[in-house]
Protein backbone atom coordinates (compact mmCIF):
# COMPACT_ATOMS: atom_id res chain seq x y z
CA UNK A 1 0.00 0.00 0.00
CA UNK A 2 1.33 3.43 -1.00
CA UNK A 3 0.17 6.86 0.10
CA UNK A 4 -0.29 9.82 -2.21
CA UNK A 5 -2.21 12.80 -0.81
CA UNK A 6 -3.65 15.80 -2.66
CA UNK A 7 -2.48 19.25 -1.63
CA UNK A 8 -3.22 22.92 -2.50
CA UNK A 9 -0.15 23.80 -4.56
CA UNK A 10 1.58 27.13 -4.69
CA UNK A 11 1.99 27.65 -8.42
CA UNK A 12 2.19 30.42 -11.04
CA UNK A 13 -0.75 31.84 -12.99
CA UNK A 14 -1.05 30.42 -16.48
CA UNK A 15 0.45 33.49 -18.18
CA UNK A 16 3.57 33.39 -15.97
CA UNK A 17 4.24 29.64 -15.97
CA UNK A 18 6.95 29.70 -18.65
CA UNK A 19 8.76 32.61 -16.96
CA UNK A 20 8.65 31.02 -13.51
CA UNK A 21 9.75 27.53 -14.61
CA UNK A 22 13.38 26.56 -14.16
CA UNK A 23 15.71 23.60 -14.35
CA UNK A 24 16.40 21.66 -11.12
CA UNK A 25 18.83 23.36 -8.76
CA UNK A 26 21.58 20.74 -9.03
CA UNK A 27 22.10 20.57 -12.80
CA UNK A 28 23.96 23.88 -13.05
CA UNK A 29 26.68 25.82 -11.31
CA UNK A 30 26.39 29.31 -9.85
CA UNK A 31 27.50 31.11 -13.01
CA UNK A 32 25.12 29.15 -15.23
CA UNK A 33 22.20 29.77 -12.86
CA UNK A 34 22.85 33.52 -12.88
CA UNK A 35 22.96 33.56 -16.68
CA UNK A 36 19.69 31.60 -16.91
CA UNK A 37 17.87 33.96 -14.53
CA UNK A 38 19.33 37.17 -15.98
CA UNK A 39 16.60 39.70 -16.79
CA UNK A 40 13.84 37.50 -15.35
CA UNK A 41 12.82 38.42 -11.81
CA UNK A 42 10.11 35.70 -11.95
CA UNK A 43 12.55 32.81 -12.52
CA UNK A 44 12.18 30.14 -9.85
CA UNK A 45 15.98 30.03 -9.70
CA UNK A 46 15.72 33.03 -7.36
CA UNK A 47 14.23 30.56 -4.87
CA UNK A 48 15.86 27.18 -5.55
CA UNK A 49 19.26 28.79 -6.36
CA UNK A 50 19.06 31.89 -4.19
CA UNK A 51 22.86 32.12 -4.23
CA UNK A 52 22.42 34.01 -7.51
CA UNK A 53 21.12 36.86 -5.33
CA UNK A 54 23.88 36.57 -2.70
CA UNK A 55 27.28 35.40 -3.92
CA UNK A 56 29.15 32.37 -5.22
CA UNK A 57 31.22 32.21 -2.02
CA UNK A 58 28.12 31.97 0.18
CA UNK A 59 26.17 29.21 -1.57
CA UNK A 60 25.76 27.30 1.71
CA UNK A 61 25.69 30.30 4.02
CA UNK A 62 22.70 31.16 6.28
CA UNK A 63 22.10 34.39 4.37
CA UNK A 64 21.54 32.40 1.16
CA UNK A 65 18.90 30.19 2.76
CA UNK A 66 17.28 33.27 4.31
CA UNK A 67 17.29 34.87 0.85
CA UNK A 68 15.43 31.84 -0.53
CA UNK A 69 12.69 32.36 2.04
CA UNK A 70 12.62 36.10 1.33
CA UNK A 71 12.32 35.50 -2.42
CA UNK A 72 9.56 32.91 -1.91
CA UNK A 73 7.54 35.38 0.13
CA UNK A 74 8.16 38.04 -2.52
CA UNK A 75 6.92 35.70 -5.27
CA UNK A 76 3.66 35.21 -3.35
CA UNK A 77 3.32 38.92 -2.64
CA UNK A 78 3.88 39.83 -6.32
CA UNK A 79 1.46 37.17 -7.56
CA UNK A 80 4.14 35.08 -9.27
CA UNK A 81 2.92 32.16 -7.14
CA UNK A 82 -0.69 31.66 -6.06
CA UNK A 83 -2.05 28.98 -3.75
CA UNK A 84 -4.87 26.75 -5.02
CA UNK A 85 -8.11 26.88 -3.06
CA UNK A 86 -8.68 23.11 -2.93
CA UNK A 87 -6.41 20.13 -2.23
CA UNK A 88 -5.62 18.74 -5.67
CA UNK A 89 -3.58 16.26 -7.62
CA UNK A 90 -1.79 17.49 -10.75
CA UNK A 91 -1.39 15.44 -13.92
CA UNK A 92 1.96 16.39 -15.40
CA UNK A 93 3.13 15.51 -18.92
CA UNK A 94 6.67 16.05 -20.11
CA UNK A 95 7.74 15.72 -23.74
CA UNK A 96 11.49 15.58 -24.31
CA UNK A 97 13.31 14.50 -27.44
CA UNK A 98 10.04 13.10 -28.79
CA UNK A 99 9.43 10.95 -25.70
CA UNK A 100 6.28 11.42 -23.65
CA UNK A 101 5.91 10.57 -19.97
CA UNK A 102 2.89 11.41 -17.85
CA UNK A 103 2.67 11.32 -14.08
CA UNK A 104 0.77 12.61 -11.07
CA UNK A 105 2.02 15.23 -8.63
CA UNK A 106 1.03 14.68 -5.01
CA UNK A 107 2.43 14.26 -1.51
CA UNK A 108 4.10 10.99 -0.53
CA UNK A 109 4.54 9.83 3.04
CA UNK A 110 7.81 10.44 4.89
CA UNK A 111 7.01 7.44 7.12
CA UNK A 112 6.81 5.21 4.06
CA UNK A 113 10.27 6.42 3.05
CA UNK A 114 11.57 5.47 6.49
CA UNK A 115 9.83 2.06 6.46
CA UNK A 116 10.95 1.13 2.94
CA UNK A 117 7.62 1.34 1.11
CA UNK A 118 9.33 4.07 -0.90
CA UNK A 119 12.41 2.25 -2.11
CA UNK A 120 15.80 3.81 -2.71
CA UNK A 121 18.80 2.47 -4.64
CA UNK A 122 21.47 5.14 -4.21
CA UNK A 123 23.55 6.51 -1.38
CA UNK A 124 23.45 10.25 -0.90
CA UNK A 125 26.23 12.82 -0.66
CA UNK A 126 26.34 14.50 2.70
CA UNK A 127 26.96 18.04 1.48
CA UNK A 128 24.04 17.92 -0.97
CA UNK A 129 21.77 16.56 1.72
CA UNK A 130 22.74 19.26 4.20
CA UNK A 131 22.21 21.96 1.58
CA UNK A 132 18.64 20.91 0.82
CA UNK A 133 17.89 20.39 4.53
CA UNK A 134 18.77 24.00 5.26
CA UNK A 135 16.96 25.21 2.14
CA UNK A 136 13.69 23.33 2.83
CA UNK A 137 13.84 24.27 6.51
CA UNK A 138 14.39 27.97 5.82
CA UNK A 139 11.61 28.08 3.22
CA UNK A 140 9.22 25.82 5.15
CA UNK A 141 8.39 24.50 1.71
CA UNK A 142 9.21 21.67 -0.68
CA UNK A 143 10.55 23.74 -3.52
CA UNK A 144 11.26 20.83 -5.90
CA UNK A 145 9.54 17.47 -6.29
CA UNK A 146 11.01 14.01 -5.91
CA UNK A 147 10.77 11.79 -8.99
CA UNK A 148 9.06 8.49 -8.07
CA UNK A 149 7.97 5.52 -10.16
CA UNK A 150 5.33 2.78 -9.75
CA UNK A 151 4.43 -0.39 -11.59
CA UNK A 152 1.59 0.19 -14.02
CA UNK A 153 -1.87 0.31 -12.43
CA UNK A 154 -4.73 0.11 -14.93
CA UNK A 155 -7.10 2.09 -12.74
CA UNK A 156 -4.72 5.02 -12.43
CA UNK A 157 -3.84 4.88 -16.13
CA UNK A 158 -7.56 5.03 -16.97
CA UNK A 159 -8.12 8.06 -14.72
CA UNK A 160 -5.24 9.91 -16.36
CA UNK A 161 -6.49 9.12 -19.89
CA UNK A 162 -10.05 10.22 -19.12
CA UNK A 163 -9.07 13.45 -17.43
CA UNK A 164 -6.72 14.48 -20.24
CA UNK A 165 -9.38 13.59 -22.83
CA UNK A 166 -12.09 15.83 -21.36
CA UNK A 167 -10.13 18.72 -19.79
CA UNK A 168 -7.92 21.48 -21.18
CA UNK A 169 -4.49 21.80 -19.60
CA UNK A 170 -3.71 24.72 -17.31
CA UNK A 171 -0.14 24.94 -18.64
CA UNK A 172 1.27 24.02 -22.04
CA UNK A 173 4.61 25.58 -22.90
CA UNK A 174 8.06 24.67 -24.21
CA UNK A 175 11.22 25.85 -22.46
CA UNK A 176 14.47 26.97 -24.09
CA UNK A 177 15.95 23.47 -23.77
CA UNK A 178 13.21 22.09 -26.03
CA UNK A 179 11.21 20.31 -23.29
CA UNK A 180 7.43 20.69 -23.36
CA UNK A 181 5.57 20.88 -20.04
CA UNK A 182 1.81 20.28 -19.78
CA UNK A 183 -0.18 20.27 -16.52
CA UNK A 184 -3.80 19.53 -15.60
CA UNK A 185 -4.96 20.35 -12.03
CA UNK A 186 -7.40 17.78 -10.66
CA UNK A 187 -9.59 19.18 -7.87
CA UNK A 188 -12.82 17.23 -8.48
CA UNK A 189 -13.45 15.43 -5.13
CA UNK A 190 -14.52 12.16 -6.75
CA UNK A 191 -11.49 11.98 -9.04
CA UNK A 192 -9.14 13.03 -6.23
CA UNK A 193 -10.46 10.21 -4.06
CA UNK A 194 -10.18 7.71 -6.92
CA UNK A 195 -6.51 8.62 -7.42
CA UNK A 196 -5.82 8.36 -3.69
CA UNK A 197 -7.46 4.93 -3.46
CA UNK A 198 -5.67 3.82 -6.64
CA UNK A 199 -2.30 4.41 -5.01
CA UNK A 200 -3.41 2.44 -1.96
CA UNK A 201 -3.38 -0.56 -4.31
CA UNK A 202 0.21 0.14 -5.39
CA UNK A 203 2.62 -2.04 -3.40
CA UNK A 204 5.65 0.25 -3.53
CA UNK A 205 7.06 3.45 -4.97
CA UNK A 206 10.61 3.70 -6.29
CA UNK A 207 12.89 6.73 -6.23
CA UNK A 208 13.89 7.35 -9.83
CA UNK A 209 15.54 10.71 -9.16
CA UNK A 210 15.81 12.81 -6.03
CA UNK A 211 17.46 10.69 -3.35
CA UNK A 212 18.96 13.82 -1.79
CA UNK A 213 15.66 15.72 -1.84
CA UNK A 214 13.87 12.75 -0.29
CA UNK A 215 16.44 12.32 2.50
CA UNK A 216 16.46 16.07 3.13
CA UNK A 217 12.66 16.21 3.34
CA UNK A 218 12.71 13.34 5.82
CA UNK A 219 15.33 15.12 7.94
CA UNK A 220 13.31 18.35 8.00
CA UNK A 221 10.24 16.31 8.94
CA UNK A 222 12.22 14.85 11.85
CA UNK A 223 13.12 18.38 12.97
CA UNK A 224 9.49 19.47 12.85
CA UNK A 225 8.39 16.42 14.81
CA UNK A 226 10.87 17.31 17.55
CA UNK A 227 9.49 20.83 17.60
CA UNK A 228 5.89 19.53 17.72
CA UNK A 229 5.92 16.35 19.85
CA UNK A 230 2.10 16.32 19.80
CA UNK A 231 1.99 15.91 15.99
CA UNK A 232 -0.83 13.77 14.57
CA UNK A 233 0.84 12.59 11.36
CA UNK A 234 -1.48 14.66 9.18
CA UNK A 235 0.59 17.84 9.24
CA UNK A 236 2.24 18.98 6.01
CA UNK A 237 5.72 18.26 7.36
CA UNK A 238 4.89 14.54 7.38
CA UNK A 239 4.83 14.50 3.56
CA UNK A 240 7.10 15.25 0.64
CA UNK A 241 6.11 16.56 -2.78
CA UNK A 242 6.59 14.02 -5.54
CA UNK A 243 5.79 13.51 -9.20
CA UNK A 244 4.96 9.83 -9.72
CA UNK A 245 5.32 8.19 -13.13
CA UNK A 246 4.19 4.79 -14.35
CA UNK A 247 7.18 2.54 -15.08
CA UNK A 248 6.11 2.08 -18.72
CA UNK A 249 6.39 5.83 -19.30
CA UNK A 250 9.78 6.29 -17.72
CA UNK A 251 12.76 7.74 -19.49
CA UNK A 252 15.66 7.53 -17.07
CA UNK A 253 18.69 9.56 -18.03
CA UNK A 254 22.21 8.53 -17.14
CA UNK A 255 23.99 9.86 -14.07
CA UNK A 256 27.71 9.77 -14.75
CA UNK A 257 30.67 9.56 -12.38
CA UNK A 258 33.83 11.61 -12.84
CA UNK A 259 36.88 10.38 -10.92
CA UNK A 260 39.83 12.74 -10.55
CA UNK A 261 42.65 10.13 -10.53
CA UNK A 262 43.42 6.42 -10.93
CA UNK A 263 44.35 5.86 -7.29
CA UNK A 264 48.06 5.75 -8.08
CA UNK A 265 47.68 3.25 -10.94
CA UNK A 266 49.17 3.61 -14.38
CA UNK A 267 46.72 3.50 -17.28
CA UNK A 268 47.56 -0.08 -18.28
CA UNK A 269 47.51 -1.26 -14.65
CA UNK A 270 44.05 0.21 -14.26
CA UNK A 271 42.77 -1.43 -17.46
CA UNK A 272 44.24 -4.78 -16.40
CA UNK A 273 42.40 -4.64 -13.07
CA UNK A 274 39.16 -3.78 -14.89
CA UNK A 275 39.51 -6.88 -17.10
CA UNK A 276 39.13 -9.11 -14.03
CA UNK A 277 35.45 -8.10 -13.78
CA UNK A 278 34.62 -6.63 -17.20
CA UNK A 279 35.01 -7.30 -20.88
CA UNK A 280 36.89 -4.17 -21.94
CA UNK A 281 36.96 -3.02 -25.56
CA UNK A 282 37.67 0.28 -27.37
CA UNK A 283 34.45 1.96 -28.49
CA UNK A 284 33.76 4.08 -31.54
CA UNK A 285 32.31 7.45 -30.61
CA UNK A 286 31.61 10.72 -32.36
CA UNK A 287 33.74 13.47 -30.75
CA UNK A 288 31.60 15.55 -28.44
CA UNK A 289 28.84 12.93 -28.25
CA UNK A 290 30.52 10.09 -26.36
CA UNK A 291 29.65 6.40 -26.20
CA UNK A 292 26.31 5.39 -24.70
CA UNK A 293 25.89 1.84 -23.31
CA UNK A 294 23.61 -0.29 -25.47
CA UNK A 295 22.58 -2.98 -23.00
CA UNK A 296 22.06 -3.61 -19.33
CA UNK A 297 25.27 -4.05 -17.30
CA UNK A 298 27.32 -2.28 -19.98
CA UNK A 299 29.23 0.91 -19.17
CA UNK A 300 30.91 3.60 -21.22
CA UNK A 301 34.26 4.89 -19.94
CA UNK A 302 36.28 7.89 -21.09
CA UNK A 303 39.97 7.53 -20.25
CA UNK A 304 42.90 9.54 -21.58
CA UNK A 305 40.90 10.91 -24.48
CA UNK A 306 39.45 7.55 -25.58
CA UNK A 307 36.09 5.81 -25.08
CA UNK A 308 35.80 2.20 -23.91
CA UNK A 309 32.93 -0.25 -23.54
CA UNK A 310 32.87 -2.21 -20.25
CA UNK A 311 30.52 -5.19 -19.90
CA UNK A 312 30.20 -6.80 -16.48
CA UNK A 313 31.13 -10.50 -16.51
CA UNK A 314 28.65 -13.09 -15.17
CA UNK A 315 29.33 -13.90 -11.53
CA UNK A 316 30.72 -10.48 -10.66
CA UNK A 317 27.38 -9.37 -9.19
CA UNK A 318 24.28 -11.09 -7.71
CA UNK A 319 22.02 -11.16 -10.77
CA UNK A 320 18.87 -11.94 -8.75
CA UNK A 321 19.29 -9.13 -6.23
CA UNK A 322 17.02 -6.14 -7.06
CA UNK A 323 19.49 -3.53 -5.78
CA UNK A 324 22.97 -5.06 -6.09
CA UNK A 325 22.29 -5.99 -9.72
CA UNK A 326 21.73 -2.34 -10.66
CA UNK A 327 24.46 -0.83 -12.80
CA UNK A 328 25.31 1.82 -10.19
CA UNK A 329 25.82 -0.93 -7.58
CA UNK A 330 27.96 -3.01 -9.96
CA UNK A 331 30.14 0.02 -10.66
CA UNK A 332 30.61 0.74 -6.95
CA UNK A 333 31.31 -2.87 -5.98
CA UNK A 334 33.70 -3.69 -8.83
CA UNK A 335 35.42 -0.42 -9.74
CA UNK A 336 34.99 2.55 -7.44
CA UNK A 337 35.69 0.79 -4.14
CA UNK A 338 38.18 -2.04 -4.91
CA UNK A 339 40.20 -0.41 -7.70
CA UNK A 340 39.87 3.35 -7.24
CA UNK A 341 39.65 3.33 -3.44
CA UNK A 342 36.39 5.30 -3.26
CA UNK A 343 34.61 3.41 -0.49
CA UNK A 344 32.06 6.11 0.24
CA UNK A 345 31.08 8.19 -2.80
CA UNK A 346 28.96 10.36 -0.49
CA UNK A 347 31.98 11.95 1.17
CA UNK A 348 34.93 11.44 -1.19
CA UNK A 349 36.29 14.59 -2.84
CA UNK A 350 37.83 12.45 -5.61
CA UNK A 351 34.51 11.81 -7.30
CA UNK A 352 31.94 14.10 -8.87
CA UNK A 353 28.63 13.46 -10.61
CA UNK A 354 27.36 14.77 -13.94
CA UNK A 355 23.68 14.62 -14.85
CA UNK A 356 22.77 13.06 -18.17
CA UNK A 357 20.94 16.18 -19.33
CA UNK A 358 24.39 17.69 -20.05
CA UNK A 359 25.14 14.87 -22.48
CA UNK A 360 28.13 12.55 -22.60
CA UNK A 361 30.13 15.27 -24.29
CA UNK A 362 30.32 16.96 -20.89
CA UNK A 363 32.63 14.13 -19.76
CA UNK A 364 35.00 14.92 -22.62
CA UNK A 365 34.90 18.61 -21.73
CA UNK A 366 35.64 17.83 -18.08
CA UNK A 367 38.67 15.77 -19.07
CA UNK A 368 39.95 18.43 -21.43
CA UNK A 369 39.48 20.98 -18.67
CA UNK A 370 41.56 18.89 -16.28
CA UNK A 371 44.29 18.52 -18.92
CA UNK A 372 44.38 22.29 -19.42
CA UNK A 373 44.60 22.86 -15.67
CA UNK A 374 47.46 20.37 -15.42
CA UNK A 375 49.28 22.04 -18.31
CA UNK A 376 48.89 25.44 -16.67
CA UNK A 377 50.32 24.16 -13.38
CA UNK A 378 53.23 22.46 -15.16
CA UNK A 379 53.95 25.69 -17.08
CA UNK A 380 53.97 27.74 -13.89
CA UNK A 381 56.40 25.27 -12.31
CA UNK A 382 58.64 25.31 -15.39
CA UNK A 383 58.67 29.11 -15.26
CA UNK A 384 59.77 28.89 -11.61
CA UNK A 385 56.72 30.83 -10.56
CA UNK A 386 56.15 31.21 -6.84
CA UNK A 387 53.42 32.83 -4.81
CA UNK A 388 55.40 36.05 -4.30
CA UNK A 389 56.16 36.41 -8.04
CA UNK A 390 52.97 34.94 -9.53
CA UNK A 391 50.93 37.21 -11.80
CA UNK A 392 47.55 36.33 -10.31
CA UNK A 393 45.60 38.57 -12.68
CA UNK A 394 46.84 36.68 -15.74
CA UNK A 395 46.12 33.32 -14.09
CA UNK A 396 42.59 34.38 -13.22
CA UNK A 397 41.95 35.49 -16.79
CA UNK A 398 43.19 32.12 -18.02
CA UNK A 399 41.03 30.26 -15.52
CA UNK A 400 37.93 32.29 -16.48
CA UNK A 401 38.53 31.47 -20.15
CA UNK A 402 38.89 27.78 -19.29
CA UNK A 403 35.59 27.92 -17.38
CA UNK A 404 33.85 29.43 -20.40
CA UNK A 405 35.18 26.53 -22.46
CA UNK A 406 33.69 24.00 -20.05
CA UNK A 407 36.38 23.38 -17.42
CA UNK A 408 35.15 22.93 -13.85
CA UNK A 409 37.16 24.08 -10.86
CA UNK A 410 36.66 22.82 -7.33
CA UNK A 411 35.71 25.41 -4.73
CA UNK A 412 38.24 24.64 -2.01
CA UNK A 413 36.64 27.18 0.30
CA UNK A 414 34.03 24.76 1.56
CA UNK A 415 31.58 25.98 4.16
CA UNK A 416 31.52 23.78 7.24
CA UNK A 417 27.87 23.96 8.24
CA UNK A 418 28.54 21.89 11.33
CA UNK A 419 31.08 24.45 12.60
CA UNK A 420 28.51 27.22 12.29
CA UNK A 421 25.94 25.10 14.08
CA UNK A 422 28.37 24.33 16.91
CA UNK A 423 29.26 28.00 17.30
CA UNK A 424 25.62 29.02 17.33
CA UNK A 425 24.71 26.40 19.93
CA UNK A 426 27.62 27.38 22.20
CA UNK A 427 26.84 31.10 21.96
CA UNK A 428 23.19 30.46 22.74
CA UNK A 429 24.09 28.29 25.73
CA UNK A 430 26.61 30.85 27.08
CA UNK A 431 24.08 33.69 26.80
CA UNK A 432 21.44 31.70 28.69
CA UNK A 433 23.93 30.61 31.39
CA UNK A 434 25.08 34.22 31.88
CA UNK A 435 21.45 35.29 32.14
CA UNK A 436 20.77 32.66 34.80
CA UNK A 437 23.97 33.65 36.63
CA UNK A 438 22.82 37.27 36.62
CA UNK A 439 19.45 36.14 37.99
CA UNK A 440 21.15 34.30 40.86
CA UNK A 441 23.31 37.34 41.62
CA UNK A 442 20.24 39.57 41.58
CA UNK A 443 18.48 37.27 44.07
CA UNK A 444 21.46 37.29 46.44
CA UNK A 445 21.71 41.09 46.26
CA UNK A 446 17.98 41.49 46.88
CA UNK A 447 18.28 39.20 49.93
CA UNK A 448 20.88 41.53 51.45
CA UNK A 449 18.46 44.42 51.08
CA UNK A 450 15.36 42.60 52.31
CA UNK A 451 16.16 39.17 53.80
CA UNK A 452 13.78 36.27 53.19
CA UNK A 453 13.62 32.83 54.86
CA UNK A 454 16.68 30.74 53.97
CA UNK A 455 14.58 27.83 52.69
CA UNK A 456 12.72 30.09 50.26
CA UNK A 457 16.02 31.65 49.08
CA UNK A 458 17.52 28.23 48.40
CA UNK A 459 14.38 27.20 46.48
CA UNK A 460 14.46 30.34 44.32
CA UNK A 461 18.19 29.97 43.56
CA UNK A 462 17.71 26.27 42.73
CA UNK A 463 15.43 27.19 39.80
CA UNK A 464 18.12 28.93 37.64
CA UNK A 465 20.68 26.34 38.78
CA UNK A 466 18.45 23.56 37.43
CA UNK A 467 17.95 25.56 34.22
CA UNK A 468 21.74 25.88 33.82
CA UNK A 469 22.06 22.12 34.23
CA UNK A 470 19.37 21.61 31.58
CA UNK A 471 21.16 24.01 29.22
CA UNK A 472 24.44 22.12 29.59
CA UNK A 473 22.70 18.77 29.01
CA UNK A 474 20.91 20.17 25.95
CA UNK A 475 24.19 21.59 24.63
CA UNK A 476 25.91 18.22 24.99
CA UNK A 477 23.06 16.52 23.13
CA UNK A 478 23.14 19.19 20.44
CA UNK A 479 26.87 18.72 19.90
CA UNK A 480 26.40 14.99 19.51
CA UNK A 481 23.53 15.59 17.09
CA UNK A 482 25.56 18.00 14.96
CA UNK A 483 28.55 15.68 14.75
CA UNK A 484 26.32 12.79 13.74
CA UNK A 485 24.64 14.79 10.97
CA UNK A 486 21.05 15.85 11.38
CA UNK A 487 20.14 14.24 8.09
CA UNK A 488 20.40 10.91 9.90
CA UNK A 489 17.49 11.82 12.16
CA UNK A 490 15.08 10.55 9.57
CA UNK A 491 16.00 6.96 10.39
CA UNK A 492 15.22 7.32 14.09
CA UNK A 493 11.48 7.20 13.85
Amino acid sequence: MSTLHPFPALRPPRELAARVSSLPNDVMNHREAREMAAGNDASFLHICRSDIDTSETSIHAPETYAKARENLEAFVRKGYLVRDEKPSFYIYRQIMWGRVQTGIVGCASVDEYASGVIKKHELTRREKELDRIEHFDACSAQTEPVFLAYRKHEGLSGIIREWIKFHKPEYDFTTDDGVTHILWPVSDPGTVEAIRKGFEEVDALYIADGHHRTASSAAVSARRRKEHPDYTGQEEFNYLMAVVFCDEDLFIMDYNRVVRDLNGLAREEFLEKLRASFDVAPADAVPGEGYAPRAKHEFGMYLDGRWYSLTAKPGTFPADHPIESLDCAILQANVLAPILGIDDPRTSDRIDFVGGIRGLGELERRREGLVKMQEMCERLIAEHQSLDTLNAENCLEEIEQMEKEGARFMDIKKTDIRKKRRTGAIIGAVVMILLMGFTIGLMLWANTQDPIPTGLLIFLIAIPVVIIGGILAALAGRMKEIEGGEEDEASKY
